[in-house]
């Protein structure tokens, strides 16, 4: 299972060349992700959430354009002890063209003592709902 969310891609996202600037990829994956998060959050803890961003990465791989609808999906690849794996493919939502991926890791993380903590049950069970073996995906 994946989440999916829809967006249209403003004409401020855009650059001289008339493409959508890179930089703008990671917002719409920070969109979805925290769409994603709302989601699974059992705790409803979004006030005080517990997660860190520990790294992201974003493949480009075709253009978009101003006013180019994108659906942005969110699936969960891999739950460590303290941390876990999102992958985000982003699609045209007309023509289902991959237009980016990308992967980002976050981590449960006590701000209290500065360190990272395990990951409850009850996340370990919403993230497992979302779980995909990359290999499904090739």
């Amino acid at each position: 299972m994946q989440h999916e969310i829809e967006l249209t891609v403003r004409f401020g996202e855009t650059d001289l060349l008339g493409h959508v600037n890179n930089a703008n990829y990671f917002s719409y994956l920070e969109h979805a992700r925290v769409q994603f998060i709302k989601e699974i959050d059992v705790e409803n803890s979004y006030d005080g959430w517990q997660l860190i961003l520990a790294s992201i990465k974003c493949d480009f791989v075709a253009q978009t354009f101003f006013d180019q609808k994108l659906t942005v999906a969110t699936y969960v690849s891999r739950i460590g002890n303290s941390s876990f794996t999102l992958v985000q493919p982003i699609y045209d939502s007309e023509t289902k063209e991959l237009v980016a991926k990308g992967e980002s890791v976050l981590v449960y993380f006590d701000f209290e003592e500065q360190k990272s903590k395990p990951i409850p049950d009850a996340w370990r069970r919403q993230l497992g709902k979302y779980f995909v073996h990359e290999d499904a995906k090739a």
